[in-house]
């Protein structure tokens, strides 16, 4: 941060996370800073942040604002954190494989990665191991994260004489000017930063494993070796991330959802293109009528639009060719351009547009749970969470600007109301456009409007919110939805984005009070997301033990033997009427093999019928991981299974 000469002498004044201001001399580090708060806060400072701009903790300081300490708490710390541990590993690499290219390495949600040409040396998992004890030696040496500048044409000179291709490809791409390198002990890399101290914090570190990664992304580019790492200052710390892996690995998607016959994905029909089970199409059908029976009693209105529409149409809308890259091609109809439908907002535009609107309509509500298509490269598809063909709960709200800030409140409302149902807590982060003007379509002031309005939405409801400067969409600012599942991991899932731009692209308008037309905001709001990539989460969430209400089938009826067949069958014909997912299990296994087939099939209830049950017109009911709980009249049992439905109940413990 180059010292301004007019902030040499004066005084710089802060303001903390709690409120408070203070303020510290004019080139004084975020170090000094944390000292000067305490020196525990000292020494776990990991980076700070400045007004939206994480900073390394030694860097001097010459404009005030609001200010954060980050430690290991905090995601900016962490960030620095892993993006240090990735040039450890680089540096790690470099000497025990002198020679090799470097890419880049980033940290990440959860570590870091580093992407590298090993030119015709052969590196797999299996040399992980000695990647990991070489980085734990150099992190040991305690050397320092040191920035220095020099000017891009040193900086190309550099990495002509090291022969680096990809770093000069980084270069080549920046503007003129100074460009910021970092060097710990011996080894030094093109980066902007920030850094945490000094490697010496790095206690713990394991390797993850090893992917092939285009060079940029580009498939016809070089294929570079892509590790994945991650890292913590205690080894407990390290300890328990295992342990959750693990837990997670017992909770993957793509094991349990084939295995409770929630979907399959066959070759034959296509890569990314996933086909629900007859148990997934009852818990994707439940939760659409969830989300359905709550729209229409926040007045919205369904629509169904065609799966593929006229090229025209997409390059009004702007999705082609701006996206192309992430598009199926385009096929001939009739001497027209035909695409796969990438997203449901163009149509619905157009149905809006279908009649003349007045401020009386207003807002108008479309919704659709509607299949798009992205083309997705083979290597990043995996199982539900990430396909090509997939459905999005989407609604698109055309109302007035001044309208658009309870409309806000109500989108927020609806969203936390789903993920409530599923307990699974949310962070909320406002996504606000920054000064680059060219990333940004629309009005300025619009945009200004829209922004106050969100933040006064998310203020009058109370919320709990970060803002991220940067992150809007092209047309709008968005407000994001990150969810927490039972492991603690965190998924970006539904967002309500604010567009000014389709509804100029579209020739969108309404007739006023003063019978003068006016261009409507439209509102893009989706709290599921994708079904596909939800559900993806739900079954590891719960870990396959899914909500009563949620379950493909909630019961199971066991006969002890074939005598009591009628009996089941009269039961089971009772709860299908009273809409309980019911089956009989009439197979010659003995008892302890069916509650064991049921245990292992997730069913949440089983209801045994032998002798006693006839005779006392009763059942003997066993829930799911609990056992037996006793044995109920059959209307008593019946209206405590309908009530536990009726009222979303969640399971007293989510699995594992």
């Amino acid at each position: 941060m180059t010292e301004p000469a007019e902030n040499r002498s004066e005084d710089l004044l802060f303001e903390f996370p709690d409120g408070s201001q203070r303020s510290f001399a004019s080139g004084i580090t975020g170090h000094d800073i944390a000292k000067s708060i305490s020196g525990r806060l000292a020494r776990e400072a990991l980076s700070i942040t400045v007004d939206d701009t994480v900073l390394d903790l030694h860097r001097p300081l010459y404009t005030g604002g609001t200010i954060s300490i980050n430690t290991w708490e905090h995601e900016d710390g962490k960030m620095a954190f892993w993006h240090s541990s990735a040039h450890v590993l680089a540096e790690a690499v470099e000497q025990l494989y002198p020679g090799v290219k470097l890419g880049i390495g980033p940290p990440i949600e959860q570590g870091f990665y580093y992407d590298i040409d090993f030119g015709d040396t052969k590196f797999g998992t299996e040399d992980l191991p000695a990647v990991e004890a070489k980085m734990i030696e150099l992190a040991r040496q305690k050397n320092t994260f040191d920035r220095f500048e020099i000017s891009k044409e040193e900086a190309l000179e550099h990495y002509k004489k090291k022969d680096d291709p990809y770093k000069l490809d980084l270069i080549e791409g920046l503007e003129d000017g100074t460009i910021s390198f970092y060097k710990q002990g011996s080894f030094t890399d093109l980066c902007r930063g920030p850094h945490i101290p000094d490697t010496s914090t790095i206690k713990a570190v394991k390797l993850l494993n090893t992917a092939g990664a285009y060079w940029r992304g580009d498939n016809q580019s070089k294929q570079l070796t892509r590790i994945y790492g991650v890292s913590f200052p205690k080894k407990s710390m390290l300890d328990a991330f295992l342990h959750q892996l693990e837990e997670a690995k017992k909770r993957d998607h793509k094991k349990l959802g084939p295995q409770l016959g929630i979907y399959m994905i066959d070759r034959m029909v296509g890569s990314g293109l996933p086909m629900w089970l007859p148990n997934g199409t009852v818990l994707r059908r439940t939760l659409e009528s969830f989300l359905r029976e709550e729209q229409i009693r926040r007045g919205y209105q369904e629509v169904i639009t065609p799966h593929i529409g006229n090229l025209e149409l997409y390059k009004t809308s702007g999705h082609y060719p701006y996206y192309k890259d992430s598009q199926f091609a385009p096929m001939d109809v009739d001497d027209e351009g035909y695409l796969l439908k990438p997203m449901n907002c163009p149509h619905h535009h157009r149905i809006y547009d279908n009649e003349m609107r007045s401020y009386r309509d207003l807002p108008v509500r479309l919704a659709e749970f509607g299949t798009v298509y992205r083309y997705e490269q083979t290597g990043e598809l995996n199982g539900l969470s990430r396909v090509r063909g997939f459905t999005q709960d989407d609604a698109h709200i055309y109302c007035s600007q001044e309208q658009l800030k309870e409309e806000i409140k109500n989108c927020i409302d609806l969203t936390q109301f789903v993920f409530n149902t599923f307990n699974m807590p949310v962070d909320i982060r406002l996504s606000f456009r920054d000064d680059n003007e060219k990333k940004y379509g629309g009005d300025l002031e619009l945009w200004e409007q829209a922004q106050k309005d969100i933040r006064e939405a998310a203020d009058e409801m109370q919320l709990d919110y970060t803002i991220a400067k940067g992150e809007a969409s092209f047309y709008g600012p968005k407000i994001d939805f990150i969810i927490h599942d039972a492991l603690g991991r965190k998924w970006q899932l539904g967002t309500v984005q604010v567009d000014y731009v389709m509804p100029e692209r579209f020739n969108l308008t309404f007739t006023g009070a003063d019978n003068q037309k006016h261009r409507p905001v439209i509102i893009h709001r989706a709290p599921f997301g994708s079904m596909e990539r939800f559900t993806s989460i739900l079954i590891e969430h719960f870990a396959g033990y899914f909500p009563l209400w949620l379950s493909p089938q909630q019961a199971v009826i066991i006969p002890v033997s074939d005598q009591y067949n009628d009996l089941a069958g009269e039961y089971e014909k009772e709860l299908l009427q009273a809409g309980i997912r019911v089956k009989t299990d009439r197979k010659k296994d003995q008892i302890g093999a069916k509650i064991r087939n049921a245990e292992t099939a997730k069913i949440p209830y089983m209801l045994i019928i032998g002798e006693k049950e006839k005779e006392n017109r009763t059942v003997s009911v066993r829930k799911h991981k609990k056992g037996d709980i006793g044995n109920f009249n059959f209307s008593e049992f019946l209206s405590i299974i309908k009530r536990e439905i009726d009222d979303r109940m969640l399971p007293e413990s989510d699995g594992g």
